[in-house]
């Protein structure tokens, strides 16, 4: 049996779209292992399944409650979110024009600047939180794809989906939209006119930091999206049976993870926005936020579990704070169940548009006045020491 989708999103997520094995009954689906399928007598394959490589029953169940709770088409699983990604990239041709923002996650933003471009895409960088400056960029029939991340990593902007859209498709153009942080817990970009989402589904999908995993959802089961299908399986960019497995039952506490780290990552934003040894709270829930207005259009039921700090000193008290906390995990990452702090001009390196006095916090389901506290007092050692 499979739920309805007029229920809750929540739901679906939960009971993983209600399916139940239909041979032993279980709640629990099973993991196949099989590499490939046989044929019938006649020679044809009723199975709808030729070769592991291709697909394999365990994505189904966690591609099909992803595509239903972001209101597509259809979703295909992938060994990484930069797999993923970078699936978008190389469906286009040598030659074509993209549109791409200058803040976003610094792993692609250096193939697209390295590969990509060595390639034969014509990459060009924005600033999209103003869509004016989109706008400027792209040029009619000849950009292909308009790529967003909202919000984006690790400054948080945000970019109007809407507006980018119409200006994407005015042009002639795709807009895909890197949702890892917001979610369709948050925004379901499909709804303001996105043609593809993509999510690094090691964060928030997961959920529990032990798998590595991307995803794509489609808007239309259409050309484009058949040609997304065949890359990852002429590239062998498959997410394992195991990996598989796991996402699903991530997923299926997706709801409740994102809703408490949104709680507890607006009470953090708003602590330290007054905090005497902190320069600015970067945090789209924060009304002083110059893409307040825009999330709070766009995002419903929270501003993400997502924030970065600047710390009053620069760089070397950034880094000795970070250093001095106990709760707080140092790690990359985010979206887990555990929180975690980094210095993240250290990971991006020369050229990166991050400031060297940020510290980006990803967090977690512990108590937040556990977190308050914990960075409060490695702040303070910092300073003090």
């Amino acid at each position: 049996m499979t739920i309805q989708k007029s229920v809750a999103p929540a739901s679906l997520a939960a009971q993983a779209m209600g399916w139940i094995d239909p041979v032993t009954k279980a709640v629990v689906p099973p993991i196949h292992m099989a590499s490939t399928y046989q044929r019938d007598e006649d020679n044809a394959y009723r199975s709808g399944r030729i070769y592991g490589r291709a697909d394999n029953p365990t994505f189904d169940q966690a591609e099909a409650t992803l595509a239903a709770l972001e209101g597509g088409a259809g979703a295909l699983v992938f060994s990484s979110g930069m797999s993923a990604a970078t699936a978008c990239f190389l469906s286009l041709a040598p030659g074509d024009h993209v549109v791409a923002p200058k803040v976003m996650y610094w792993s692609l933003r250096n193939w697209l600047g390295g590969f990509a471009t060595s390639w034969g895409l014509r990459i060009q960088f924005v600033d999209a939180d103003r869509t004016d400056a989109i706008a400027a960029a792209v040029k009619p029939g000849v950009t292909r794809l308009v790529w967003l991340e909202t919000p984006a990593n690790p400054t948080w902007s945000v970019t109007d989906i809407a507006a980018a859209a119409e200006i994407a498709h005015k042009a002639g153009a795709l807009l895909a939209v890197d949702s890892t942080v917001a979610t369709p817990v948050l925004t379901r970009p499909i709804e303001h006119g996105a043609d593809i989402v993509m999510h690094s589904a090691t964060k928030y999908l997961n959920g529990h930091s032990d798998i590595i995993a991307g995803a794509l959802v489609g808007a239309r089961d259409d050309e484009h999206w058949a040609k997304l299908r065949m890359i990852r399986a002429q590239l062998g960019s498959i997410l394992g049976q195991t990996e598989a497995w796991l996402l699903m039952r991530g997923m299926r506490t997706l709801f409740p993870r994102v809703q408490w780290a949104c709680r507890s990552a607006e009470t953090l934003a708003q602590k330290f926005a007054g905090h005497p040894m902190v320069e600015q709270v970067l945090y789209p829930g924060l009304p002083s936020f110059a893409g307040h207005a825009i999330a709070k259009k766009q995002m419903s039921g929270g501003f993400g579990g997502m924030l970065s700090v600047r710390v009053k000193g620069g760089e070397r008290l950034a880094i000795a704070t970070a250093a001095r906390v106990e709760l707080w995990k140092r790690a990359t990452s985010l979206g887990g169940v555990e929180s975690l702090i980094e210095h993240r001009a250290s990971i991006e390196g020369p050229g990166t548009p991050c400031p060297p006095d940020l510290l980006r916090l990803s967090v977690g389901v512990e108590d937040a006045g556990d977190l308050y506290a914990d960075l409060d007092q490695a702040l303070r050692r910092a300073h003090n020491e």
